[in-house]
């Protein structure tokens, strides 16, 4: 009889115990639910480097409940690469990338966008180089990275100038690698962005054939993923107005801005407020003549055969706040 009454106390305290875990595994669940985080891709030129940098965005998710999961990429092509992948919620790139990511079925919505920065990209030459205009590219070998926003640049002066796309031969390069084959004289021209087109003009003495100025816009737009915008609108806000108190105080303090980008990217000082003079730094929701201006970079990749299919801006823009 004791050995009964000890097996039955036994079971009584294991029981006991098990219903106190269960309890309290029952009573972390909801904060465990509510530690969500968005995750965000930058690049080592622009706002949301700067973002992350000051820590600004961390503090304006908190009372959301999220955290910030920060990762870097090269360029937007892959950043939006990443983004299809369900790898990040939340970025931004030039005009040509999010075409690409759109033709190859990226779920991707525009959230914002910064104002036109056509002195914010060109093609450059060495500063000995026979080539004077655009049109003497004909024949030529150009490096840009592909599906960049110097992407749409290039087609656009080449058809200005009266030269056909078929007529160049372009090297697909990331910026490192077209630095270096442009310095030792494999390619004959580089389409680029800044600041790597302002440290090649300063450093190598690269001349301009032509910035973007009266050929194409240079916006930057920022995205997220149609799930995301669904799941977390206030989170894409809040990412937003973070983008644009930092981009007032690039603004308001260039030299400051450029003072803090320099360690990031390896940069002096002096050569990026020469780049970030040529940026607008504000965020603005898309407006119908900047989607009917993206339109016209879809189809002009759709007509030189540069994306699978032709895409339709309209179906990836952030549906109107009701």
């Amino acid at each position: 009889m004791s050995s009964g009454l000890s097996r039955r106390s036994l079971a009584r305290r294991s029981f006991a115990l098990l219903a106190a875990g269960l309890a309290t595994a029952l009573a972390a669940a909801p904060a465990l639910a509510q530690e969500k985080v968005v995750r965000i891709g930058y690049q080592k030129y622009g706002t949301l480097i700067l973002l992350k940098n000051k820590g600004l965005l961390e503090a304006r998710l908190k009372p959301l409940g999220y955290t910030v999961k920060w990762a870097e990429f090269p360029a937007g092509p892959q950043l939006l690469e990443a983004l299809n992948a369900g790898a990040i919620d939340f970025g931004n790139t030039g005009e040509a990338p999010p075409i690409f990511a759109q033709a190859a079925g990226a779920p991707l919505v525009y959230v914002g966008f910064e104002p036109a920065a056509p002195q914010g990209e060109a093609i450059l030459v060495p500063k000995d180089s026979p080539l004077k205009t655009v049109a003497d590219l004909k024949g030529k070998t150009v490096a840009l990275n592909k599906g960049s926003n110097v992407h749409y640049l290039l087609v656009k002066a080449l058809e200005k100038a009266g030269v056909a796309y078929a007529d160049i031969k372009p090297a697909f390069l990331t910026p490192a690698d077209a630095r270096a084959a442009f310095e030792r004289g494999a390619v004959d021209a580089w389409a680029i962005w800044d600041p790597f087109q302002a440290a090649a003009e300063k450093t190598i003495e690269a001349r301009q054939l032509a910035d973007g100025t009266g050929i194409v816009s240079n916006y930057q737009f920022y995205f997220s993923t149609k799930a995301f915008v669904d799941q977390a609108p206030q989170v894409v806000d809040a990412v937003l107005a973070g983008v644009a108190e930092v981009g007032a105080w690039v603004k308001a303090n260039p030299k400051a801005a450029a003072a803090e980008f320099s360690p990031l990217i390896g940069i002096p000082a002096p050569i990026l407020e020469v780049a970030l003079a040529r940026q607008q730094y504000d965020v603005k929701p898309l407006t119908p003549d900047v989607a009917a201006q993206q339109q016209q970079v879809a189809d002009a990749f759709a007509a030189l055969g540069l994306i699978p299919k032709p895409v339709r801006i309209a179906d990836a823009l952030r549906a109107p706040k009701s």
